[in-house]
C-alpha cells in the first residue's frame, strides 16, 4: 500500500483514481480550492485528516475513513460509493452521504442537512446526528445507540431496525415500510403517518397526533407521553402501558391502555377496539 503522510492538497482531483493508498494526517484545503480529491478511487484508507473542500469521495470502492474532520465547507462528501467504513469522525457538511451502499459508521458526529438519502445497507452505532430529512428513501438501516435531532427523519425508509436510540424529531418515519424500533425514545409531533408494517417495542413515544393513517401498525409494551389524537384512521394492534390523552377513529385492531381521557369516534369506519388494562 502506498503511504502519504503530513501533506496538504488543494488542487482539483488531487488523488484522482488512486488505488491501495493510505493517507495519514493530511489536509485537503488551500487557495486552489480544488474539488473531488479522491474521486474514482479504490482500496483507500484515510486517517486523522482534515477536509475543507467539496466532493472528496465520489464513486469510490472500499473506503476507510477514521479520526477525520469534514467541515461545513466539505459539501456532498460521499456520493455514489460502496463498502465504506467511517469511524470517530466529524461529518459537518451538507448532504454528506448519498446514493451509497454497504456503509458502517461508528462513533461519529454528524451535523449535515439532507444526510443519508437513498442509501442501502448502512449500520450505524454510537453516533450523534443533527439533520433535516435524515436518511430519506434509504433501506436496510441497522441503528444502535444513535442520538438524532432534527425534522423529517426516516421518511420513505424500508426494511430497517433501530435499537436503543433516542430521536428528537418531527414528522419521523412517514411512509416507512417494514421497520422495527426497539427500546428507544421517539419524541416529536406527527410520528409515522402513512407507515406500513411498523412495530414499536418497549419504546417511549412523546408528542401530539402520533401514528395516523397507518397499516399493519404494532405497539408492544410502549409508553405514550403527552399523546393526543392518536391512531386516527390506523389499522393497529397496541399494548400501551401509560395513560393516553385521546384516541381518535382507529379503523381496525385492538388497543389496550390503562386509561384514556377521551375516545373520539365521529366516522362510521372507526371499528378499532379500545379496552382498559388492569
Amino acid at each position: 500500500m502506498n503511504v502519504i503522510k503530513n501533506q496538504t492538497f488543494d488542487e482539483e482531483r488531487a488523488l484522482y483514481g488512486s488505488r491501495d493508498l493510505l493517507a495519514e494526517n493530511c489536509s485537503f484545503d488551500g487557495p486552489a480550492d480544488g474539488e473531488s480529491a479522491f474521486k474514482e478511487c479504490e482500496n483507500v484508507q484515510v486517517t486523522d485528516s482534515f477536509f475543507n473542500l467539496r466532493y472528496p469521495f465520489w464513486h469510490d470502492h472500499n473506503l476507510k475513513l477514521s479520526g477525520s474532520e469534514l467541515t461545513p465547507l466539505c459539501r456532498a462528501a460521499l456520493w455514489y460509493s460502496d463498502h465504506i467504513e467511517i469511524s470517530d469522525s466529524k461529518l459537518h457538511g451538507i448532504k454528506a452521504l448519498r446514493e451509497c451502499s454497504d456503509v458502517t459508521m461508528k462513533g461519529c458526529d454528524i451535523l449535515s442537512p439532507e444526510f443519508g438519502w437513498s442509501v442501502q445497507r448502512i449500520r450505524m452505532e454510537d453516533c450523534s446526528a443533527e439533520s433535516e430529512y435524515f436518511m430519506m428513501r434509504s433501506s436496510q438501516l441497522q441503528f444502535r445507540d444513535v442520538r438524532m435531532k432534527g425534522k423529517y427523519s426516516f421518511q420513505y425508509i424500508e426494511d430497517s431496525v433501530f435499537e436503543h436510540c433516542t430521536f428528537d424529531t418531527k414528522d419521523a418515519f412517514w411512509h416507512a415500510k417494514n421497520v422495527v424500533v426497539r427500546d428507544s425514545v421517539v419524541k416529536g409531533e406527527y410520528l409515522a403517518w402513512y407507515c406500513e408494517n411498523v412495530t414499536f417495542e418497549n419504546c417511549r413515544i412523546i408528542g401530539t397526533q402520533p401514528l395516523c393513517y397507518c397499516k399493519g401498525l404494532k405497539l408492544i409494551d410502549c409508553e405514550m407521553i403527552d399523546t393526543d389524537l392518536a391512531f386516527e384512521r390506523s389499522e393497529v394492534e397496541a399494548k400501551i402501558t401509560t395513560p393516553v390523552l385521546s384516541i381518535k377513529n382507529p379503523l381496525s385492531g385492538h388497543i389496550t391502555v390503562p386509561r384514556v381521557d377521551e375516545i373520539i369516534r365521529d366516522i362510521p369506519e372507526a371499528k378499532g377496539e379500545i379496552s382498559l388494562s388492569r
